[in-house]
């Protein structure tokens, strides 16, 4: 069954710990998006709430995808780039699909919607995201049309002894 999605929608305290549980839980089954497990909502807390700060200063944009249920199994942001010369492209930021639903094509349904969002956003040619090595995520990313455009070797450190490359995508959206 597919996800339904939503672009901007209302955040509700239903909304918010739906966000906070996906996260969590993501988190939890070992994806990269921002933190190393054992990790718990009230850890995660804070980001979320720095990301609805940016979503009401107009300068972030919630997708959000529910499944059948009407959970929330899917999530990212889109946030406009703040330098004056690179308005053209936005970042792509804390992409998670919840571990109940990978292997499903929800990750490419997530993607694509996410794409759809920047191409109806005025003056967008372009989506950037950066992703932890060590994952195979680029794979997954260059699967879905992005190409690897920077790595910086080490960049990410998990813990430590446990560094990562920062791996930069992009995707041209003409």
């Amino acid at each position: 069954m597919p996800l339904t999605f939503t672009l901007d929608p209302a955040i509700t305290p239903a909304l918010r710990d739906g966000i906070l549980d996906l996260w969590t839980d993501v988190s939890n089954a070992g994806g990269a998006v921002g933190f190393v497990a054992p990790v718990t909502r009230e850890e995660i807390r804070p980001e979320l709430v720095r990301h609805f700060v940016q979503m009401a200063e107009g300068r972030t944009r919630l997708l959000v995808g529910h499944d059948e249920t009407g959970e929330v199994a899917a999530a990212a942001f889109l946030t406009r780039n703040a330098h004056r010369l690179m308005p053209h492209w936005v970042w792509l930021y804390t992409v998670m699909v919840h571990p109940r639903h990978q292997g499903q094509g929800y990750g490419r349904d997530l993607l694509a919607a996410a794409a759809d969002a920047a191409r109806a956003m005025e003056g967008v040619e372009a989506i950037r995201l950066s992703c932890r090595g060590g994952h195979g995520l680029e794979r997954f990313y260059a699967s879905c049309g992005y190409k690897e455009v920077g790595r910086v070797p080490d960049a990410i450190r998990v813990a430590p002894g446990d560094d990562r490359d920062e791996i930069v995508m992009l995707l041209p959206l003409g």
